[in-house]
C-alpha cells in the first residue's frame, strides 16, 4: 500500500546524489503538459536520459491544482478515489511505485476527506527491464477532483527518454525530492513511535495512541485498513499527556470495516505532527486506554472548561425568559405569591430548596446522559419530550397544578402531617420548594438559548467531568433568580399585599399551565398518535374527577356538574387534535418545504442551488417561535420560495439517528438549528438558535455566491 520507509530515504539520497551534478542533456524532463478546467498536469523525471548501466528512474506525477479543488490520498477518506497510473504502453518498464506524500485533513458538507489542494507531485520510483537502454513512459492517467462538485478526470502523458547518456533535470530533481521528502517514514527519522489501538464498542470508535521523541505540535492522524481500503472514520478527538510526548486519539468509525477487537491488527496509522510524518502499525489492545490527564494537559482543559461553564450559566438564565418557559414563570410567580408575609427565614428557605429542586433534575439528567451513552445510544438536549410516558406524566401533572390553581380541587395534607410540620422548626412545605424548581428545570429543557448550544455540544462531546461540570452550570443558570430572592428575601416584600388580586392570578396562572398541557396533547400526537392522546385525556378526567369528589362544600348538583364537564373535556380533547402525519413539518405542511435528505444537500449545492436546512420539532416551542416570526414571514418567506433555493425539513419530533447524526456533525445536540449550504458555503453556515430576518438573508447570499466553483 506504501513504499517502505527505507525505500522511500534511499530515493531521496539518490536523489540529493544527481543534485551534486551539473545538469547534463539537452531535453527536459517533462511531458507536454495537459490542461482542464480544474488542473493542469504533467509527467517529470529526474534524469533527462538513461545514463550507460542505469536501470532505474526517479519520476513525479505533478498536479497544480486550480484554486478551491482538491486531489485524494491513497486512503481518501468518507468519499474518493485516490489517482491510479495505468502504464501499459510504456517501453522499457519493469515495475512501477507510486509514493505517497503525507495529506492533510479537509471537510465538505460535513463529510471528513484526506488528500492534497494547491500543487502537488506524487513521486513515482520506476525500474527499467533493461538498463542504459531507452525508454518511453505512457502514463494513462485517472483521479477525481473534487471542489463544490466531483469531476473525473482522465488524461494521457508520454515522456520519452534516450538512452545511453543522460544528465539531472534540476528542476524537476528539486521537485521530486521535495516531496519524496514528505512521504510518511517508519517512526526512526521523525521520532514517532506506535502506541496501541483498541476498537470502543460503546462508543463505535478507534482509539490510537502514539508516542513522540520531541512532545507534539498539532499532530493529526489517517487510518487504513488493508481488508478495507475504503473504511471511513470521522474526525479524531486528540488529546496529549505526559508532557505533550503522548497523544490519545479516538475517531468514529463510520462504516462496519471494524466491528469487534479482532479487525484492529490490519491497521496501519500515518502521523503528521508539522513537517513530521510516520506510518505505523499499533499494537492491538483488547481494552481501550482511557485519555490522558496530566497536568499538562488538564490546567488548559479547566481553562476551557471554566468559559464554557460560565456560557452554560448565561445559556440556563436565558432559558428563563424563552417562549418555552412561560408555565415554569407561572409557577415561580405563584410560589413567590404564597411565600408573601412569610418569615425571611422561611423565604430564603423555600426559595434555597426550589434552586436545589433545579440543580437535582440537572444532576439526574447529567446521569442519564452518562448512562445513556456508556449503552452506545445517542444523546441529546431536550430528547425526552420525544418519549411518550414522559409527555404523558408531564400532561397529567400540569392539569392536575392548573385544576388545583383554578380550585376545582384543594390538596392538603392530614391534620396531623400539618402540626407535625408546623413545630417542624417552622419550615413546612420544603419538598412542595423542591418539587417546584425540578418542575420548572424540566419544562425549560426543550429549548436551546443563545450561548446553551454551545455549553451542551461541549458536555456530550466531552468527558464525564465535562457533563457533570456543564450541567451544574446550566442549572445554576436557571435556578439563579431563586438564588437572587434567597439572597435578598425582602425582594418578595415588594410584592402587592394578599388580597381579591390572588385569586385572579391564580385563576391567569392555571389557564397558562392549561393551555402548556393542550400544547403537549399536540406534542403527543405527533410523537405517538391520537390513541395516545386519547388515552392520556381519559386518564387525566378520571383523575381530576376522583380529586374534585374531595372538594368540601360543594352542591351536589355543582359536583356532578364539574365531573361532567371534566369528563367531556377529556373526551372532546381528542378531537380538537389534528390528525397525525408522518412528517407534520415537513413537505405536507408547507409547499415549498422537502422533506430532509442528507444526501440530497451535495446534488443540490453541486447544480448551483443553496439549501436551508431546518431541524424542528413539535417539542421545541423556540422552533415554532423561529418559523412564525422569521420563516413564514416577508422577506425570509419569499427568499426560501426563489427559484435557486431549496428548503429542507428535518423533523425531530420522533427520534431520527440520522437527524441526530446530522446535528452532532455540527456538534449540537439540541434544536432549532439551522444551516444554509450553497457553491460559496459547501461545508454550510451554522446559523444561531435565535433567527431574525436579517441573519438567514445574510446566509443565503454568502452561500448563493459562485466565487469557489468559479475559482476553478
Amino acid at each position: 500500500m506504501f513504499l517502505p520507509p527505507a525505500l522511500a530515504r534511499a530515493a531521496v539520497f539518490l536523489l540529493a546524489l544527481f543534485l551534486m551534478f551539473p545538469a547534463q542533456g539537452a531535453g527536459a524532463a517533462q511531458s507536454d503538459a495537459v490542461a482542464r478546467d480544474t488542473l493542469s498536469a504533467r509527467l517529470i523525471t529526474a534524469e533527462d536520459g538513461v545514463a550507460r548501466q542505469t536501470g532505474a528512474l526517479s519520476a513525479g506525477l505533478e498536479i497544480d491544482l486550480r484554486k478551491g479543488w482538491h486531489a485524494y490520498w491513497r486512503a481518501p477518506g468518507e468519499v474518493g478515489l485516490p489517482p491510479e497510473i495505468d502504464w501499459q504502453g510504456s517501453e522499457n518498464i519493469a515495475s512501477t511505485q507510486m509514493l505517497w506524500p503525507a495529506p492533510t485533513r479537509f471537510r465538505a458538507f460535513g463529510i471528513e476527506n484526506f488528500g492534497y489542494e494547491n500543487k502537488l507531485v506524487l513521486p513515482i520510483n520506476i525500474r527499467l527491464d533493461e538498463p542504459g537502454a531507452p525508454a518511453r513512459l505512457h502514463a494513462q492517467v485517472s483521479l477525481l477532483v473534487c471542489s463544490d462538485i466531483c469531476v473525473p478526470e482522465q488524461f494521457l502523458l508520454t515522456l520519452d527518454l534516450p538512452g545511453g547518456s543522460g544528465g539531472v533535470d534540476q528542476d524537476a530533481a528539486a521537485k521530486i525530492s521535495k516531496w519524496a521528502a514528505k512521504v510518511p517514514d517508519d517512526g526512526g527519522p521523525s521520532g514517532l513511535t506506535a502506541g496501541v489501538a483498541a476498537f470502543d464498542a460503546a462508543q463505535e470508535a478507534l482509539v490510537i495512541t502514539a508516542r513522540s521523541a520531541v512532545p507534539f505540535d498539532a499532530p493529526d492522524l489517517f487510518p487504513e485498513l488493508d481488508a478495507f481500503p475504503k473504511a471511513a472514520f470521522g474526525a479524531p478527538d486528540i488529546r496529549l499527556g505526559d508532557r505533550g510526548r503522548l497523544m490519545w486519539a479516538r475517531m468514529p468509525v463510520l462504516t462496519d470495516a471494524i466491528t469487534d477487537a479482532k479487525d484492529v491488527p490490519e491497521l496501519s496509522v500515518t502521523i503528521t505532527d508539522g513537517d513530521r510524518a510516520a506510518t505505523l502499525r499499533p499494537q492491538a489492545a483488547e481494552q481501550a486506554p482511557p485519555p490522558p490527564f496530566t497536568l499538562a494537559q488538564v490546567v488548559p482543559g479547566i481553562g476551557q472548561l471554566a468559559w464554557i461553564a460560565a456560557l452554560g450559566v448565561l445559556g440556563g438564565l436565558i432559558l428563563n425568559v424563552m417562549p418555552c418557559v412561560l408555565p415554569v414563570l407561572s409557577i415561580k410567580l405563584s410560589s413567590a405569591v404564597k411565600s408573601h408575609g412569610a418569615h425571611p427565614a422561611r423565604v430564603r428557605g423555600g426559595f434555597l430548596m426550589s434552586a436545589l429542586g433545579v440543580l437535582s433534575f440537572m444532576w439526574v439528567l447529567a446521569a442519564a446522559t452518562l448512562a445513556t451513552r456508556a449503552l452506545g445510544m445517542s444523546v441529546g438536549w431536550g430528547l425526552q419530550f420525544q418519549n411518550p410516558v414522559f409527555l404523558s406524566l408531564m400532561i397529567v401533572i400540569l392539569t392536575i397544578f392548573s385544576a388545583n390553581l383554578l380550585g376545582l380541587f384543594e390538596i392538603s395534607l392530614p391534620w396531623s402531617w400539618q402540626s407535625r410540620l408546623s413545630r417542624a422548626d417552622g419550615s413546612p412545605g420544603y419538598l412542595g420548594d423542591f418539587a417546584t424548581g425540578a418542575f420548572a428545570a424540566v419544562l425549560a429543557t426543550p429549548c436551546s438559548a443563545p450561548f446553551l448550544g454551545t455549553a451542551v455540544a461541549f458536555a456530550l462531546a466531552g468527558r464525564a467531568v465535562d457533563v457533570v461540570v456543564i450541567f451544574t452550570a446550566m442549572g445554576i443558570g436557571l435556578a439563579l433568580p431563586y438564588l437572587v430572592v434567597a439572597i435578598r428575601p425582602a425582594l418578595v416584600g415588594r410584592l402587592p399585599r394578599p388580597g381579591r388580586w390572588m385569586v385572579v392570578l391564580k385563576m391567569v396562572l392555571g389557564a397558562l399551565l392549561a393551555l402548556t398541557a393542550l400544547w403537549l396533547f399536540w406534542v403527543l400526537d405527533g410523537v405517538s398518535g391520537p390513541w395516545a392522546v386519547l388515552s392520556v385525556a381519559a386518564l387525566m378526567g378520571i383523575t381530576i374527577a376522583l380529586l374534585a369528589l374531595r372538594l368540601p362544600g360543594l352542591a351536589p348538583g355543582l359536583r356532578a356538574g364539574a365531573l361532567t364537564l371534566v369528563a367531556g373535556a377529556a373526551l372532546v380533547a381528542p378531537a380538537l387534535v389534528p390528525a397525525p402525519a408522518p412528517m407534520r413539518t415537513a413537505a405536507s405542511e408547507t409547499a415549498q418545504w422537502q422533506v430532509f435528505d442528507r444526501a440530497e444537500i451535495a446534488r443540490h449545492v453541486a447544480a448551483g442551488k443553496t439549501v436551508f436546512v431546518d431541524v424542528t420539532a413539535d417539542w421545541c416551542l423556540t422552533c415554532k417561535a423561529n418559523k412564525a416570526l422569521v420563516l413564514d414571514r416577508a422577506p425570509v418567506a419569499g427568499a426560501l420560495r426563489g427559484e435557486n433555493v431549496v428548503p429542507l425539513r428535518a423533523d425531530w419530533t420522533r427520534p431520527d439517528e440520522s437527524i441526530s447524526r446530522y446535528l452532532a456533525s455540527f456538534d449540537r445536540y439540541g434544536i432549532p438549528f439551522n444551516a444554509v449550504y450553497g457553491p460559496g458555503a459547501p461545508e454550510g453556515i451554522a446559523l444561531p438558535e435565535i433567527l431574525n430576518a436579517q441573519t438567514v438573508l445574510d446566509a443565503l447570499e454568502r452561500a448563493g455566491r459562485h466565487e469557489v466553483a468559479q475559482g476553478g
